[in-house]
């Protein structure tokens, strides 16, 4: 009997040591709804209601109030979700990730990524939208396969990996969506039920979410690969931008397309590229030092203009705009309207210029300070600057907030520049069309993202 009793206690010891290691390898799931409540969560935008029964989440939609969204308290940055949603054939819906309302964006509205449920024809349930933002950044045009995964009238389940600047998706188990994209680290997640205005026919339609759970800890253990080709979308243009006509002026890896201010080809020193950025030096010179600044190689007449821009501690640059470098053969840097990129609490220029205020970042230089409340990100971060200029209509905005706005040739235009630095300068600001320039300032500044738009009915 010993040797009996003996196998009898391994066996049992190995079968223990087993069922330990498995449930070690669980991955440590949180649920998001709890059994009958909705604790946690708070309803963000229009006035569709939300119930829980029994640990399901039920949307029901409502006339005339935009979209609206349970949203959770708790802010997440990096995670993998599940989630089981069913909505109704006639509706379309989505799950918010890493999204936020914030007082200064367009009065609080929800805004960020969203995995699309659409049970339309169209079938893009899976695919990445950037909700109040970019719209489409990863649609599933390409993708029939996941098209195809999407079950009408029946209860559907997502995956949901955001890790780093990496978001992928699954619907039912086949892989739906790939994107890298670092516009937002961190955020809420929320359900949403649509807006469907006066539709009568889709009042008290429902969508319902159950079994969500999340990881926020051990991701690198947990995650999984994907056979999709990511979309990227650092120095390439979004499926929506390039849709309503937007062109890269920059392709992230050549100096095609521009050239010193003061030569015929790009400066051979002072500016670089690395990973994807371009980075003018720092050379502690002052204005147009080692590499001087550069331009366009096209000019511009109407047009919009986005840019990517980091700051480092102290840093002092510029986005020009109207800018002839035949105009200004001289030392310094050529004359032009100037979005102002700066560091404002280090930096001198800040507290200077003609009008108070208008020598800090994103102000049109020395001319117009920009809104004191922009939402300029930490140093180091990414900005992302953008100018519209139509008909002698400029603005400015920062971080998808109009910061400021002008009409060149006003007569208060004409005043500020009478005012200013620029008074010397005959017709200053006024040119029809001109180069972009990037501005070298002896200050390290690094540069992406940069695009342009052409209104179709403007001409050049």
């Amino acid at each position: 009997m010993k040797p009996f009793k003996l196998f009898f206690i391994t066996l049992i010891t190995t079968s223990m040591i087993c069922s330990c290691t498995q449930q070690d390898r669980q991955p440590p799931w949180v649920d998001l709804f709890s059994n009958n409540s909705l604790d946690g969560w708070n309803i963000k935008g229009g006035k569709a209601t939300y119930i829980n029964e029994n640990g399901t989440i039920i949307g029901t939609t409502a006339l005339n109030t935009p979209n609206t969204f349970l949203s959770s308290n708790k802010i997440y940055d990096n995670f993998i979700l599940e989630i089981d949603f069913k909505v109704d054939p006639i509706m379309n819906s989505g799950i918010q990730i890493r999204s936020n309302s914030l007082p200064y964006y367009k009065d609080g509205i929800v805004h960020g990524y969203q995995v699309e449920i659409d049970p339309s024809n169209r079938s893009w349930s899976g695919g990445l939208y950037d909700e109040k933002r970019r719209k489409w950044l990863n649609p599933l045009e390409d993708n029939p396969t996941a098209q195809a995964a999407f079950k009408q009238n029946e209860w559907n389940h997502y995956r949901i990996e955001a890790i780093g600047d990496t978001i992928k998706t699954w619907i039912n188990n086949i892989p739906a969506a790939y994107l890298i994209d670092d516009k937002t680290a961190s955020g809420f997640i929320g359900l949403q039920v649509h807006g469907i205005g006066k539709n009568e026919d889709k009042l008290g339609k429902q969508i319902m979410w159950k079994n969500a759970k999340i990881l926020t800890t051990d991701l690198a253990r947990y995650t999984t690969k994907t056979p999709l080709n990511p979309v990227i979308t650092k120095n390439n243009l979004t499926y929506q931008e390039e849709k309503s006509g937007w062109k890269m002026l920059w392709d992230g890896k050549t100096t095609n397309g521009w050239r010193g201010a003061k030569l015929d080809k790009f400066p051979e020193q002072g500016w670089f590229i690395e990973n994807g950025k371009l980075i003018v030096a720092e050379s502690g010179g002052g204005e147009s030092t080692a590499g001087g600044d550069i331009v366009t190689t096209e000019d511009y007449s109407n047009f919009e203009l986005q840019v990517d821009f980091q700051l480092t501690p102290g840093a002092n640059s510029g986005i020009k705009y109207y800018v002839d470098t035949e105009i200004n053969k001289g030392p310094g840097s050529s004359i032009g309207l100037e979005y102002q990129i700066l560091d404002d609490e280090l930096h001198e220029d800040a507290k200077k210029g003609a009008h108070e205020g208008s020598r800090t970042v994103c102000s049109l230089y020395d001319l117009i300070q920009a809104n004191p409340k922009k939402p300029i990100k930490a140093i180091g971060e990414w900005n992302t600057a953008y100018i519209k200029s139509i008909d002698n209509h400029v603005e400015h905005w920062l971080n998808d907030v109009k910061v400021l706005e002008y009409e060149r040739g006003s007569d208060n235009f004409l005043k500020l520049v009478s005012e200013s630095k620029y008074e010397k300068w005959p017709n200053f600001g006024m040119l029809k069309k001109g180069q972009i320039l990037l501005q070298d300032h002896g200050d390290k500044v690094a540069f992406r993202n940069i695009k342009i738009r052409v209104p179709q009915n403007k001409k050049q």
